[in-house]
């Protein structure tokens, strides 16, 4: 019973339901990549499963780590301040041995599937815990969120193929920025309280209608990025149709966050934001059967 407590709060701490949203990301480079496995399924189910492990816990230390440096703010913003650290539900000790934890088993499974992912790994902890402090000192902190996250399939495709190629680069770039365009509405909450304690986020030293813009300026260059992969791999209209509906989701998202309207982002960002990297994955898995029903019918 206690371990069923202390692991529910632990999983309430890094929000893992949003780890399930994330793996797409991670599916999408790796669905690009599946000729190179040339029908071994078993070899791609074992990759699958490495590059699952690698995603899960870079991201619960990530959060984990971002919990532990941000506690003192935490613990003085209202929206904030019910946190599992600024609450006393988990202790700082606790917390440091989840991350520490999550990081050993990040780095080990990314030593297991080659060389240049076992270098990488360390590379890339290091990138998604420093994002933690770019709020002190920049207002370019979402875009290294977005950077940190968005390098997952650019990552996924050195993992399977051993070097990156322009489909990866422009996949990790829509990510990028899609990402960062979120983090700037979900900042827009706190826009006050960073301005007061002298945090660098867009909204608080560029303001509010600025940060809408920019984040509106995010997400048409996401797309775009979207459309040219599609463009590069050679897919047919369900792919561009997905990319439709991720367009008319995006839209949804900026209306309900008008500068008017910002008590609406939780809810918003939590039901536009998780979906839109599950819909990338099914557009790609059934651009090409879909296409293909299409010309035998028709």
């Amino acid at each position: 019973m206690l371990l069923f407590q202390a692991t529910r709060k632990y999983l309430s701490m890094i929000r893992f339901e949003h780890s399930l949203f994330a793996l797409p990301m991670a599916y999408i480079a790796l669905v690009e990549t599946f000729p190179y496995f040339e029908g071994d399924s078993q070899e791609f189910l074992l990759i699958l499963v490495k590059i699952s492990i690698c995603m899960v816990f870079l991201r619960s230390t990530a959060m984990g780590f971002n919990r532990l440096v941000d506690r003192k703010y935490d613990k003085e913003n209202q929206r904030t301040s019910r946190r599992e650290l600024p609450s006393g539900t988990l202790s700082v000790e606790q917390v440091w041995f989840f991350v520490i934890l999550c990081a050993v088993v990040f780095l080990l499974s990314s030593a297991s599937i080659n060389l240049l992912t076992g270098i990488g790994g360390p590379i890339v902890l290091i990138l998604v815990c420093f994002y933690s402090y770019t709020k002190r000192f920049t207002w370019m902190c979402h875009f290294v969120l977005g950077l940190s996250i968005g390098i997952t399939p650019l990552a996924v495709w050195i993992a399977v193929l051993e070097r990156a190629d322009l489909l990866a680069f422009l996949w990790s770039g829509g990510l990028m920025m899609y990402i960062a365009g979120f983090d700037i509405l979900y900042s827009c909450q706190d826009a006050d309280f960073d301005h007061k304690q002298g945090l660098h986020s867009i909204p608080a030293q560029w303001g509010i209608q600025a940060s809408l813009w920019t984040a509106r300026v995010s997400h048409i260059t996401s797309l775009l990025f979207f459309v040219a992969a599609g463009e590069v791999a050679k897919r047919g209209w369900f792919f561009f149709a997905m990319i439709l509906a991720i367009g008319l989701l995006l839209l949804r998202g900026h209306l309900a966050a008008r500068e008017k309207n910002l008590s609406t982002l939780p809810p918003i960002f939590f039901h536009v934001n998780l979906p839109i990297s599950t819909i990338l994955l099914l557009g790609i898995l059934f651009d090409e059967r879909v296409n293909l029903l299409f010309h035998l019918f028709l």
